[in-house]
């Protein structure tokens, strides 16, 4: 079977996991601390933003959403469209989630839905960057800016990914939320960050991050711990350990290799799928785009009957993701019932097999399944010789 995700787990990350092990401190310590500083780098973030490594991206929600103010019967906007993890943090806070729609060319929030939802309960909106591709991002800026919102990036799906212009996603705005689990472009096995608009805000999620403890950083990126601290209320525990700390730093070395074999591969998908009526491609080339997942668009109500012959022929397909009003818990959250286009292609999405260093052979082998489904000619992998995708610059 051919699986949807594949982590690359190479010789290096190996390394790095036992070099980690070997150090003799497991909790958070100064790897963490390597880790934050060169993904700040590479985020290209500038003072006076900072960025705070936590366990996952959920956790780097909630603490983002504390930092937005939101609390016990606020609502915060976000697409239907999104992961769980987005709506359990909202909840986590006491708030709940309010439904935009979104935009049918690249399937993130629709800025033009978001103030007919605006009411004095609203208190922050969520924006993700579906599949790696921008959302109309500065337009929702403005728009949370007029209105004396928070905005919360979330980036889990781009890291790497740049806006028109070149700044890599979450390096300005106001918060960015990534993550770093066991399928992401960049894993750590699990873990997430939040950037901060200042070093004000950094300074409020070190605590909360920690059960609340005031323990200095200094002391805690130095592989110990302080055993006289303060706790000046609630706190999570959401710390990133040293362990999966290396393996990110380890994988952020390589991030750019993976990004740009990844791009090819959407591309080659692309290429070899676009032609098929009944089916709908991403939009665009992908440059400049970090592609987590190639997400089709099958039409017709033949999505099933497309995974289930896919899954016949050993390819394995998801969904990224079930609409959250098809949930029993949120079904009836406000604007739950007027998101025509995200109710359309809900049920119109499907996931292609994606991961860093693919065989080729391996995209032509699930795109000829998907041409012979539809009854399009087959074509050959000698048409696609190996690509040396090391080579593509950034």
């Amino acid at each position: 079977m051919i699986p949807v995700f594949k982590p690359h787990i190479g010789s290096e990350t190996i390394l790095a996991a036992a070099q980690s092990l070997d150090l003799g401190w497991l909790g958070m310590g100064s790897l963490v601390k390597e880790f934050e500083d060169a993904i700040a780098r590479y985020l290209e973030i500038e003072s006076p933003r900072e960025v705070v490594a936590v366990n996952t991206c959920t956790s780097a929600l909630h603490l983002a959403l504390i930092l937005a103010g939101v609390g016990p019967g606020d609502e915060v906007i976000t697409p239907a469209l999104n992961n769980i993890g987005d709506f359990q943090a909202i909840s986590m806070c006491g708030a709940t989630p309010v439904f935009a729609d979104i935009r049918e060319h690249d399937l993130g929030l629709d800025p033009d839905a978001i103030e007919p939802l605006l009411g004095p309960r609203v208190k922050a909106v969520i924006a993700l960057h579906y599949m790696g591709i921008p959302c109309q991002i500065q337009a929702i800026r403005d728009i949370t800016r007029k209105h004396g919102l928070r905005l919360i990036e979330d980036v889990a799906h781009a890291t790497g990914t740049r806006m028109p212009g070149g700044r890599p996603l979450g390096a300005e705005g106001d918060l960015a939320c990534f993550s770093f689990d066991a399928i992401k472009t960049l894993t750590c096995v699990d873990g997430g960050l939040v950037v901060t608009r200042d070093a004000a805000e950094a300074a409020r999620l070190h605590p909360l991050r920690l059960l609340g403890m005031t323990q200095p950083n200094e002391r805690l990126y130095s592989n110990s711990r302080a055993y006289k601290y303060d706790v000046l209320g609630p706190g999570y525990r959401y710390h990133l350990a040293n362990l999966h700390a290396a393996i990110g730093s380890s994988q952020l070395r390589r991030l750019p290799e993976f990004i740009a074999n990844r791009r090819h591969y959407c591309r080659l998908y692309k290429q070899l799928l676009e032609d098929i009526p009944g089916i709908v491609t991403p939009p665009g080339d992908f440059t400049d785009c970090s592609m987590f997942i190639f997400v089709l668009r099958v039409l017709g109500g033949r999505r099933q009957e497309l995974m289930d012959y896919l899954k016949e022929h050993g390819v394995e397909t998801g969904i990224h993701w079930m609409v959250a009003n098809q949930l029993t818990w949120l079904r009836d959250a406000r604007g739950a019932h007027t998101i025509p286009t995200t109710d359309r292609i809900g049920a119109e999405i499907l996931t292609l097999p994606l991961w860093s260093f693919m065989p080729e052979a391996t995209i032509v082998n699930v795109a000829n399944h998907i041409r012979t489904f539809f009854g399009r000619p087959i074509v050959s992998t000698s048409t696609y010789p190996i690509h040396n995708v090391a080579s593509e610059k950034f």
